[in-house]
């Protein structure tokens, strides 16, 4: 998984075009409303725990101790993205998973008040080396796939960078 991020795969299941633009430290407009939003969101959540713990390729938002086991959650403003997230959070769970560490996932959407189980299994596991294969692939491309108009381009970042 060397070099791949767990933003990579966020964004792999959103807009592969930003994977790449973010491959190439491309950085989105940060006086975008939503992300001061999730900045916000992050700081403020969930405070009392451990903040973003960073290990090899990826940083986990909170890691804590639930009756002996390692709970690993990542906190989100809404659950629109509820494929990306729960991808970006398996793939947290499979790094941990090679080192040897066993680890259960929670999805965190405290707007909404509410917390979703993510288990790593085989079937997701096939599925996040197929995405981390497409990922690099991407990556390796001289030029950015070409923008597809999408239901999430409205509150996206890079929104002018692809349709100004």
């Amino acid at each position: 998984m060397q070099g791949i991020t767990g933003t990579f795969i966020w964004y792999y299941y959103i807009c592969r075009r930003e994977v790449w633009l973010m491959s190439r430290q491309i950085v989105p407009d940060q006086q975008d409303e939503n992300m001061d939003w999730g900045r916000f969101l992050h700081e403020q959540a969930y405070a009392r725990e451990k903040k973003e713990v960073a290990w090899e390729s990826v940083k986990m938002d909170t890691v804590t101790s639930k009756q002996g086991e390692l709970v690993v959650a990542e906190v989100k403003k809404t659950s629109s993205y509820l494929k990306s997230a729960t991808m970006q959070l398996l793939f947290y769970l499979y790094t941990l998973k090679i080192a040897g560490i066993d680890a259960r996932g929670e999805l965190r959407f405290p707007e909404e008040r509410r917390k979703e189980p993510v288990q790593l299994d085989a079937a997701r596991e096939a599925e996040l080396q197929e995405a981390v294969r497409q990922i690099r692939h991407i990556i390796d491309q001289d030029v950015p796939p070409k923008p597809e108009k999408i239901k999430f381009c409205g509150k996206c970042a890079y929104r002018e960078f692809c349709w100004a």
